[in-house]
């Protein structure tokens, strides 16, 4: 690591003891607590007897009052702790824990923006290698691929039930933003797809597999409503998350604006905004949840709030197209944090690793054990 790099985090060190650390600050550098007592030398030099027993009354009390949660500290919200993950990368991810050379032979890279496009007519365009500008023409309807790599429908002179279906799908390692004939804007996550009318009629329908984000333009008069695992969402103007993916425990429905129904057959629920509906087997219901949370995936963040290790690997094995294998127990313990979803593979596993997962990455198959 470079002089200036343990300068600024010595710097941090100092207004930590003295009180004049941000929150933010703080918290990075509790998380940091086990590093710091593997890095004798940097935590000497800025008086290691009161630093480090300063770290560990209060991360010893926080682990107190939460036992039995192990909690992973990774709060990455304030440009200067981003800052300071990054300054201080080769110290931290130094740590022998991951299988280094697996790791130098199959550096795995993060998703991107990639999709296909299935037309009503049968044709396929890959939209990654596709280029800028006018992509197809359906009934009177133009489809365009902007500059930012949005998929853009745009109407002409409509022709009522003409142009039948479109679908757009996401693979693993991918993600894709859409906008709809009517202007409402859908950010498909990885392994999604989202099959819609080309033309609107009476009501506005589409139906998703996986998992997307929705921004519905507002039209009193045609519902907009998404059909995805067995359920029905109805809206009129909303921005509203689902995750419908087949390999979840349940089907999730977030509401950050407006109003949604949720009907799961004849049982109901109308949700407001902070809600989820969660559909579970043949039960639907409603609480109160961490939006942030929820949505993290289009912020570009992973966000872990008391999650386990088997829901976290469940995402990440989509967004870098892995298959993940355990080998023996996993772990029951529960994960709170954020990681950059433009993380490397193995930036990621380094930071998973700090609660004793071990892991061995083989071509494109994670190995996990205790």
């Amino acid at each position: 690591m470079k002089d200036i790099d343990k300068q600024y985090f010595r710097g941090l060190m100092r207004r930590y003891r003295r009180g004049d650390a941000t929150p933010e600050e703080e918290r990075l550098l509790e998380s940091f607590y086990e590093v710091f007592d593997a890095n004798e030398d940097l935590v000497t030099a800025e008086n290691e007897s009161t630093l480090g027993a300063d770290l560990k009354q209060r991360i010893d009390a926080r682990i107190a009052a939460e036992r039995p949660v192990t909690r992973l500290w990774i709060r990455w919200a304030a440009a200067a702790a981003v800052l300071i993950l990054i300054g201080a990368g080769a110290w931290y991810f130094s740590q022998p824990k991951i299988d280094q050379a697996s790791v130098a032979k199959n550096r795995i890279e993060p998703g991107t923006n990639r999709a296909t496009l299935l037309l009503a007519n049968g044709s396929k365009i890959d939209l990654t290698a596709a280029r800028n500008g006018l992509i197809a023409r359906q009934a009177g309807i133009s489809i365009h691929k902007n500059a930012k790599g949005l998929l853009v429908y745009t109407i002409a002179a409509p022709v009522a039930g003409a142009a039948g279906e479109n679908t757009i799908s996401t693979p693993r390692g991918g993600q894709y933003e859409v906008v709809l004939p009517d202007g409402t804007r859908v950010m498909l996550n990885a392994a999604s797809s989202l099959t819609y009318p080309v033309v609107f009629g009476a009501e506005r329908k589409v139906t998703l597999t996986g998992e997307a984000y929705f921004e519905v333009a507002k039209d009193k008069a045609h519902p907009f409503k998404v059909s995805s695992a067995g359920q029905m969402v109805t809206v009129l103007g909303t921005h509203f998350n689902i995750n419908a993916y087949s390999d979840e425990t349940a089907t999730r429905t977030t509401l950050l604006e407006g109003s949604v129904e949720v009907a799961d057959g004849a049982d109901k629920e109308r949700i407001v905004p902070g809600e989820q509906a969660l559909k579970q087997g043949d039960a639907l219901i409603k609480h109160v949840v961490d939006v942030d949370k929820e949505v993290a995936w289009k912020n570009g963040l992973f966000a872990f709030n008391g999650d386990d290790l088997q829901t976290i690997l469940r995402q990440i094995s989509r967004w870098y197209n892995i298959e993940v294998m355990y080998v023996g127990p996993v772990t029951n313990e529960k994960f709170f944090g954020e990681i950059p979803r433009a993380s490397k593979l193995d930036a990621v596993l380094k930071i998973l690793e700090l609660n004793n997962v071990h892991f061995t990455i083989e071509g494109r198959r994670l190995k996990v054990s205790n």
